[in-house]
């Protein structure tokens, strides 16, 4: 192969084997070149004509291809590229390597390399939190096995969401170019949805089991008059991915939700509200609770007098839109007396000045952690990926750009931590 850099794809059997065309022709485009593995159950959604046209070789399928031995053998292949990657890395799969079966040419190149190994989970969100699948990813880990995703939101099958969602092309292809560069993974990436326990077993309890955790996300809208109001472009993602990777982790959790186009996440409590008075309420009564995450943007002003009927545009002078202040969430958790919960999260969406202006609003709201990311660009409301950093009075801890799914999954792991130094031993 004639580029410098170069990975093994090993293309699994899920609905999301799709996206690795264009993760093929993205890796082309940053001259990082692919030899690419299909197995069985991938053939049902890719072809291997497909698959060789952008990767600009021949597929492999068959373990048992006497030509393909006579010319490479599978040994080879498995250790004449710099990294190896499974996506989408099925139930199947990793169940495979993490008990280092090998029946198949995919399972034989994992079991055969020494090469470095990045997954990309994807399955439904139930298989995702089995026993099962929980005790071969601690495995993996354990291994040294780098993960991107899996991410939150809707599946295939209708009615379905959750966390197990297999990492946009843009996603792993970061991850891949971490990857060759040296970097170390994230830590607790993939096993934060898990929830698992330093040490614990496949059947053990998540590191937030036993806790309450109270989460906010999407915009609020304030109302104008009965057909128009004043709202942010929040898209809510970030909050229902933190929620789902909360309830993942054992927590029992409530999400007050402002107006977003996404589906309530498995297994959690979810409120709905429209306006910065109605989630106060909300989030009041879902107290007490140990952790409060409080990812919503809600807007600071609403009007001071709500028109009954639609104001219409007649040529006369506009109409005065006097505002006042909404009342102030965060600060009114954080700076309750009684029943404030061990850890109040907020976040600081910032357009300049971002990690100085966060630094400011933590001593302001009297909150625990500041989690500040920078939406003056596009793509960040609305948009899958983010870039966070997290203030507290000790200092900023910055991450690199991740998808919106791993943001939750490494928070959700950070505040696992951070209360469980805060209890008495």
């Amino acid at each position: 192969m004639s580029a410098s850099r170069s990975i093994l794809l090993i293309i699994g059997g899920g609905i999301a084997a799709y996206k690795c065309l264009e993760l093929i022709r993205r890796l082309k485009d940053r001259g990082i070149a692919s030899r690419c593995i299909l197995t069985k159950a991938g053939e049902a959604f890719v072809t291997p004509l497909s698959v060789s046209s952008l990767a600009g070789e021949r597929c492999f399928t068959d373990l048992f291809s006497l030509t393909d031995e006579a010319d490479i053998g599978h040994i080879a292949l498995s250790r004449s590229t710099d990294l190896l990657v499974v996506a989408p890395a099925t139930a199947d799969l990793i169940a495979k390597m993490a008990n280092g079966l090998a029946n198949d040419l995919a399972s034989t190149a994992l079991l055969a390399t020494d090469k470095r190994v990045l997954i990309a989970p994807a399955m439904n969100p139930r298989m995702w939190q089995h026993p099962a699948t929980r005790r071969n990813m601690a495995q993996l880990e354990k291994d040294g096995v780098l993960v991107v995703g899996p991410n939150s939101g809707a599946m295939a099958e209708r009615g379905e969401s959750g966390v197990g969602r297999m990492a946009e092309p843009a996603e792993i292809l970061a991850a891949i170019e971490r990857a060759l560069a040296g970097e170390a993974p994230a830590p607790q990436r993939a096993i934060g949805f898990l929830g698992r326990l330093p040490g614990g077993g496949g059947g053990a309890p998540g590191v937030l089991a036993g806790q309450h955790v109270l989460v906010t996300s999407g915009p609020t809208h304030e109302p104008i008059d009965p057909v128009r109001y004043i709202a942010n472009r929040s898209s809510g993602k970030q909050g229902h991915a933190i929620a789902a990777a909360a309830a993942a982790a054992g927590a029992r959790v409530t999400l007050v939700s402002g107006p977003v186009a996404l589906p309530d996440p498995e297994g959690v409590e979810t409120v709905h509200v429209e306006s910065a008075r109605e989630m106060l309420a909300a989030v009041e009564a879902a107290l007490p609770a140990q952790i409060a995450i409080f990812a919503a943007a809600v807007a600071d002003w609403r009007v001071a007098a709500e028109a009954t009927e639609k104001m219409k545009k007649d040529g006369s002078d506009l109409p005065p839109l006097a505002l006042i202040e909404n009342p102030d969430i965060l600060a009114t958790i954080a700076r309750r007396a009684a029943g404030r919960p061990e850890l109040v999260v907020g976040f600081a969406a910032e357009t300049e000045n971002v990690v100085t202006y966060a630094q400011a609003k933590l001593a302001r709201k009297g909150c625990d952690l500041i989690v500040a990311n920078d939406v003056g660009g596009t793509g960040v409301m609305g948009g899958d990926a983010n870039t966070v950093h997290l203030v507290t009075q000790d200092g900023v801890e910055s991450w690199p750009t991740l998808a919106k799914g791993e943001v939750a999954t490494r928070l959700v792991a950070h505040l696992a931590r951070l209360a469980a130094g805060r209890r008495p031993a």
